[in-house]
């Protein structure tokens, strides 16, 4: 064990309790764990707080010792967030789990940052309430997580990104300060709203804790469709349709460019909803509150499209059974490309009317490079998020083809896992000198001795 880390260790004694400190070869494997198999180095110690408390003593410590610190929740992040660098020791949130009871007549919920998507969400639907966010990962993304990458998932079209949920927060600065403003107020104009700088923030700025987010009403209806489409341009109108004809009831809109979903029959455990062999597949979904109109409105709609050609095949779920395995059927695609050695993956968020025109010449330009890259589209159409998938021989030039097409397109190089050490060569592209110059004195404002997930984002130094 090197000299600083004995040294944290000793200023710490037993301030974070029984279990609350791992080192030498009590620290598990888990701890260097990327969901992208690119894995980071074993920490010498693992400090485990329970509460805002332990986490600000744990800090305070470490600020005092300019110990650097990569802050872990779920580890489900696929920007390196998480992945721990030489020299870093990690502040695991894993033992922050707790959630108080749902407000109800609020229709709020307070939960630590270690607490799951999943236990938010059941905690909601217990109290026949809902939560807007829903992600693949939600059984082991965690709030902390969420909030920290802002992450958006399949519903951002009716109930916005993670910010949106976000109604007050806990947080640890670098020092050990604690800033708590846990309200849950939806109007607060109180002085500046700090708990805003956290938010995609990838916990570089401080540790939350904890967080009031907001929740919804449980939808009475849930309906949804898959599609087989002409082109991407039918999708795009088909989702114009939708939203003029439904308004506020639809809630998902997720695309599959082919040739993904023909891939996916091809190993499918589960029967396919419709053939293989069309250009784009939709899924659709509608929230609402009158079942005995919502889902006819819906497939008056769907078949009407049907009928003027812009739709070619379709089927509606009739059956909450149905309703869940056409979803089974859109994160069926994760198991497939996770599969793929070697596939390299992007979150990208592209305007709807640049998109066409990425995906040809992003396309035209890989194969260029390398006539047999495989190329795979997916995401969430209706906010303009796709995840962009290619097995290729020159990745290094896929991601560069990609990233500077996203600028040119007018679009963003993370649409939900943030940046990370993964990304942060591209910022620069999509973000100005001076918005990272802003960046910078925000961050040297609230951790001048840059321990808290250093290099994550962008480093402090520009020539680095």
């Amino acid at each position: 064990m090197s000299p600083e880390t004995q040294r944290l260790l000793s200023a710490l004694g037993n301030r974070l309790g029984a279990g609350g400190v791992l080192a030498g070869s009590d620290v598990d494997q888990r701890y260097r764990d990327d969901p992208d198999g690119k894995l980071g180095v074993l920490p010498e110690a693992v400090l485990r707080p329970r509460d805002a408390e332990g986490v600000a003593a744990a800090l305070a410590a470490c600020n005092a010792l300019g110990q650097p610190v990569v802050v872990q929740g779920g580890r489900t992040g696929l920007a390196g967030g998480a992945r721990v660098q030489p020299g870093e020791v990690v502040l695991s949130l894993e033992r922050m789990t707790g959630l108080a009871a749902p407000d109800c007549q609020a229709a709020t919920i307070v939960a630590e940052a270690g607490a799951t998507l999943q236990s938010v969400q059941e905690a909601a639907d217990g109290a026949g309430l809902m939560f807007g966010v829903d992600i693949g990962a939600r059984g082991s993304a965690t709030v902390g997580g969420n909030i920290a990458t802002n992450a958006g998932g399949i519903r951002v079209l009716r109930y916005g990104m993670y910010r949106a949920q976000v109604l007050g927060l806990e947080a640890v600065l670098a020092d050990g300060t604690v800033l708590t403003s846990l309200k849950g107020l939806p109007k607060d104009n109180s002085g500046y709203d700090l708990g805003q700088l956290f938010i995609g923030a990838e916990g570089t700025l401080g540790v939350v804790t904890r967080a009031a987010l907001r929740l919804h009403p449980k939808p009475a209806s849930e309906v949804n469709a898959f599609c087989a489409l002409p082109s991407l341009d039918a999708a795009i109108a088909l989702l114009g349709l939708l939203r003029q004809k439904l308004g506020p009831l639809l809630s998902a809109y997720e695309v599959n460019i082919a040739p993904l979903y023909d891939v996916m029959v091809a190993s499918m455990a589960m029967p396919a909803p419709l053939p293989a062999g069309s250009p784009v597949y939709v899924l659709a979904e509608i929230q609402g509150s009158e079942p005995e109109r919502d889902g006819e409105r819906f497939a008056e709609v769907l078949m009407q499209a049907v009928e003027d050609g812009a739709v070619d095949d379709v089927v509606v779920s009739q059956s909450p059974r149905e309703f869940r395995a056409l979803w089974d059927v859109r994160e069926d695609a994760n198991r497939v490309l996770f599969s793929m050695k070697g596939l390299i993956g992007v979150d990208i968020s592209i305007p709807l009317a640049r998109m066409g025109a990425f995906l040809q010449e992003a396309d035209a330009a890989i194969r260029a490079v390398d006539p047999g890259a495989d190329i795979y589209v997916f995401g969430h159409l209706g906010d303009g998020n796709l995840h962009y998938q290619v097995l290729t021989a020159d990745p290094a030039a896929a991601y560069g083809i990609i990233y500077r097409g996203v600028a040119a397109a007018g679009g963003g190089v993370s649409a939900e896992h943030g940046i990370g050490v993964d990304k942060k060569q591209w910022l620069n592209l999509v973000r100005s000198d001076a918005e990272i110059a802003t960046m910078r004195r925000l961050k040297t404002a609230l951790d001048p001795k840059n321990i808290l997930n250093p290099g994550r984002v962008f480093d402090l130094d520009p020539t680095v």
